[in-house]
């Protein structure tokens, strides 16, 4: 495996099914903080962890949302080798998130996910 394929972040590491947002949703735990709400769920036999990113309208607009998801997916992607495998994440963000620089985020990421309990 060459470095740059060991931090890849490919389709089937993300949730991609209504049914698996709702699963995170309806049996997992949550945890909030000031820009982002972290929902986990752990999942037997998953392989590594799983993770969607939801932005909805209230965040803004779509090149707004897009931009949000896209710094969100990176920061999981920069520290997927730190997670527990075998859960499900989902992640929201809040209305300040947008307002939010990339280091905030990812010092939120960082907190929640301690939080939770699902770094290594």
């Amino acid at each position: 495996m060459t470095p740059a394929d060991s931090f890849s972040f490919s389709k089937d590491r993300r949730l991609t099914k209504a049914s698996e947002y709702k699963r995170v949703k309806r049996d997992g735990l949550a945890r909030r903080g000031k820009l982002l709400m972290l929902n986990v769920v752990p999942v037997e036999n998953s392989g590594p962890c799983r993770v969607g990113v939801v932005t909805s309208r209230h965040v803004g607009g779509a090149v707004v949302r897009n931009r949000l998801r896209r710094r969100m997916r990176e920061i999981v992607r920069q520290h997927q080798h730190e997670l527990r495998g075998s859960f499900w994440i989902v992640l929201v963000a809040g209305r300040d998130a947008t307002n939010a620089s990339y280091q905030q985020l990812e010092d939120e990421w960082l907190r929640l996910a301690k939080r939770a309990s699902i770094l290594l």
